[in-house]
């Protein structure tokens, strides 16, 4: 016999489960549905096909094609608790059968668009490179440190992508004006003119941007767009700080071009993570490195954590989801995440 209550079938890999839940939202979620948990990496096949014909909802990146979906009828709803789409769902067929299939994305925004501000600021002003030369003795003072620096405020912006990054970071730029150039050809004009956006082409951004955030999405059209022909378009003395996904650039080039002083880098995402440790971008001086950790704060997990006990809470009573972001099945069958 079922359980009276609905089942929830959660497999947070890789994340752990205190990354989706707190404490309390746990015990909340628990006072109404049974959980079955895996921890430890992805939960096994023989797990999942044992619980999906009960499961009313799928937490995690279990693999859903057509068939496997086909064995679970009572299900109402799909959450990517990673944040970015994978090919691993049948998308079409959830939309088809009215399950709701949704991402955490938007809570990680406002910890990455905080990142990105601080990392264009160090960029533009240099401060880690002059703590570096300080330690070494090396140290310049007033004007004499600051002959390569430039401030923030009225240069000219560009954001290559304007999802859930793109618009946490755009209030964030509001104080210091200047023109914000967007490219997102999956994006009306319209949209990105209400958001106080200049829309343009890939060529006019890189050719008239002093900060560019390369904030894109994976998708397996957009592999590598930014390959080393684009790049060298991008106006000398730029700074540029890559924090959505590694695929979207041609990262040796990206490196390289960086390393050559053509413009200023910060890299947050990386084609391998961990990074081995012989990876020559640890040996770039002019690059700032950060270990995939813009979205990674305890107020992300907080976030996610209220995202995911509102909108089950939700769907559990029959009503459609507000807080998670929801997948367009072409769009989102085109994500690569990496």
């Amino acid at each position: 016999m079922s359980d009276a209550k609905p089942l929830v079938l959660v497999d947070p890999s890789p994340r752990a489960p205190w990354m989706i839940f707190s404490e309390e939202h746990r015990a909340r979620l628990e006072a109404r549905v049974r959980l079955v948990l895996h921890e430890g990496g992805p939960m096994p096949d023989a797990m999942v096909d044992e619980h999906l014909p009960e499961a009313e909802l799928v937490l995690g990146q279990i693999p859903l094609p057509t068939e496997r979906l086909a064995r679970a009828p009572r299900l109402r709803a799909v959450i990517n608790v990673e944040g970015n789409w994978k090919p691993n769902l049948d998308y079409a067929e959830c939309q088809r059968r009215g399950i709701w299939v949704l991402s955490i994305a938007p809570a990680m925004g406002p910890a990455v668009a905080e990142m990105c501000l601080a990392l264009a600021l160090d960029l533009a002003r240099g401060v880690t490179a002059a703590d570096r030369a300080f330690r070494r003795g090396e140290e310049a003072y007033g004007i004499f440190g600051n002959l390569d620096a430039f401030l923030l405020r009225e240069q000219p912006i560009g954001m290559i992508g304007f999802g859930n990054l793109g618009r946490a970071l755009r209030p964030l730029l509001a104080p210091f004006g200047g023109r914000v150039r967007v490219h997102d050809p999956w994006l009306s004009p319209g949209l990105l003119r209400e958001h106080g956006c200049e829309p343009c082409s890939l060529d006019e951004l890189l050719r008239e941007s002093k900060v560019i955030f390369i904030l894109a999405g994976a998708t397996a059209e957009n592999e590598g767009f930014l390959g080393r022909e684009e790049l060298e378009r991008i106006r000398e003395g730029s700074a540029v700080v890559l924090a959505s996904r590694a695929p979207v650039v041609d990262f040796n080039a990206f490196v390289e071009l960086a390393r050559a002083g053509h413009f200023r880098a910060a890299i947050d995402v990386f084609p391998r993570e961990p990074v081995p440790r012989d990876d020559p971008v640890r040996r770039c001086e002019g690059i700032l490195l950060s270990p995939h950790r813009a979205g990674g704060m305890r107020e992300s997990y907080a976030r996610i954590s209220e995202m995911l006990i509102e909108d089950i809470e939700l769907i559990l009573a029959g009503m459609p989801p507000v807080r998670l972001q929801r997948a367009d099945p072409r769009t989102a069958s085109l994500g690569r995440s990496r």
